[in-house]
C-alpha cells in the first residue's frame, strides 16, 4: 500500500506510523528522519538544505520534494510506503501525483487523523521533559510526575519546552491549518480520504486506522 499520514501537530501521527508500517510490511517516511539522514550523511540535497536551515529559511518545496522521490525509490519502498510529514501543501501534493504518475504507481489512501484542537493543545502543553535526560518525559494530565516538577526516574527538574507552551502550540495549528489542511479537500476530491478519530489508547487507534484502511471501519 501506499499511504499519506496527515492530521495536526500533537494527533499521534509519529506514534501511529511506526505501528502501521510494522503491521503493513512497508517502511515509514518520514521528512524528519529524511533531513536528519541526508543532513548526517552530506548529501547534496542535505548540504543545500542545512544551507538554507543555516540562515534561518525554510527548506524551498523542491529540495523536499527531491529527497522524498529518492527515498521512494529505494528498494524497500517498491511494495509501498507510508509517508509521514509529506506532502505539507498542495504544491508537494501535486508534485508528488505527478511522481507516482511517471512509475504507473498511484496512491491507495491518505489518512487523517483528527483530533479537537483544544485536545491538541492539552496533549502538547501537559508535556514535561527532565533536564537530565530528555528521554524522561511526563504528562501533567496522562502521565503525572509523583512529585510535582521533580522526575521520578533521576529526581531532575521538570521543563516545559518552548515549542510546547499552548502560545506556541496555537501558532503550529494556525500553520497546519493553513498550509497542510489543504491538502486533505485536495485528496478528497480523488476520493482518497479516510478520517479516523485519533483519540484514545494508542492500540484503540491503530485498530481503527488498519480496519479504515481495508475498507471496514469509519472512513470519508
Amino acid at each position: 500500500m501506499r499511504i499519506v499520514l496527515v492530521g495536526p501537530p500533537g494527533a499521534g501521527k509519529g506514534t501511529q506510523a511506526a505501528f502501521l508500517a510494522k503491521n503493513l510490511s512497508i517502511p515509514h517516511i518520514s521528512t524528519g528522519d529524511l533531513f536528519r539522514a541526508n543532513i548526517s550523511k552530506q548529501t547534496d540535497l542535505g548540504k543545500l538544505a542545512k544551507s538554507y536551515m543555516d540562515a534561518g529559511n525554510l527548506v524551498p518545496d523542491e529540495v523536499t520534494i527531491a529527497m522524498a522521490k529518492d527515498r521512494m525509490e529505494q528498494s524497500d519502498a517498491v511494495n509501498g510506503f507510508l509517508l509521514d510529514g509529506f506532502p505539507r501543501n498542495v504544491s508537494q501534493a501535486e508534485a508528488l501525483d505527478e511522481m507516482l504518475k511517471a512509475e504507473s504507481m498511484k496512491l491507495d489512501a491518505v489518512l487523517d487523523l483528527e483530533v479537537p484542537e483544544d485536545e491538541v493543545v492539552k496533549r502538547i502543553a501537559g508535556r514535561r521533559i527532565c533536564r537530565n535526560d530528555s528521554a524522561h518525559v511526563f504528562h501533567l494530565t496522562y502521565q503525572p510526575p509523583k512529585a510535582e516538577g521533580v522526575c521520578d526516574a533521576c529526581g531532575g527538574e521538570l521543563y516545559q519546552r518552548d515549542d510546547d507552551s499552548e502560545e506556541t502550540v496555537r501558532k503550529r495549528l494556525e500553520v497546519y491549518h493553513t498550509q497542510t489542511e489543504p491538502i486533505i479537500d485536495y485528496y478528497k476530491a480523488q476520493g482518497l480520504v479516510v478520517t479516523i478519530s485519533a483519540l484514545g489508547k494508542v492500540e484503540d487507534v491503530t485498530g481503527r486506522a488498519m480496519a479504515a484502511l481495508k475498507g471496514d471501519g469509519e472512513g470519508e
